[in-house]
């Protein structure tokens, strides 16, 4: 067998949109934004909601920067509310009492992804607002992930789950 090195191979389709959005509490870092803005763009995600100061660098996100729509709001609980009411599974990505492991987690198609922030995580008051949490296993040190990796972990069971959209 031999393989021929395919640069660029085109994205795969969708039989559908992807009912998948990322919800993120203020981050620390532009550059783990924009790091969890080219993943998402890479999965078919079409829309982002970030808290705080949010700023993108296109070099980082790449194509993402133009095909990731990006909604700025002031803070977490309001945006959660509104997602809710509006049919959206709430799922943080955390690590808590009574969280699932990502391996076992049966995501529903019409997901929020909620991700905390690098340092503090999610606050109580975003916790309660949530339907599910998902954790990352970790095998060694440090204690968790990256936000950025873990976000792409995270998006990327999703589309396991749903390769088609």
């Amino acid at each position: 067998m031999s393989f021929e090195h395919l640069r660029h191979k085109p994205p795969n389709e969708l039989d559908q949109a992807r009912e998948l959005l990322l919800v993120c509490a203020p981050l620390r870092s532009n550059v783990n934004l924009s790091r969890i803005f080219r993943a998402a763009g890479c999965c078919g995600v079409t829309r982002i909601i970030a808290t705080g100061r949010a700023k993108l660098d296109p070099e980082i996100a790449r194509d993402a920067a133009e095909t990731v729509a990006l909604e700025v709001k002031r803070s977490l609980p309001p945006v959660l509310k509104q997602l809710r009411d509006e049919g959206y599974r709430l799922v943080g990505l955390e690590q808590t009492t009574d969280s699932t492991d990502l391996h076992h987690f049966p995501f529903e198609r019409k997901t929020a992804l909620v991700i905390g922030n690098e340092r503090t995580g999610l606050t109580d008051d975003a916790l309660a607002l949530l339907h599910d949490v998902v954790e990352i296993p970790v095998w060694g040190m440090p204690h968790s992930y990256n936000v950025a990796t873990a976000t792409a972990m995270a998006l990327y069971e999703y589309c396991r789950q749903f390769p088609r959209g």
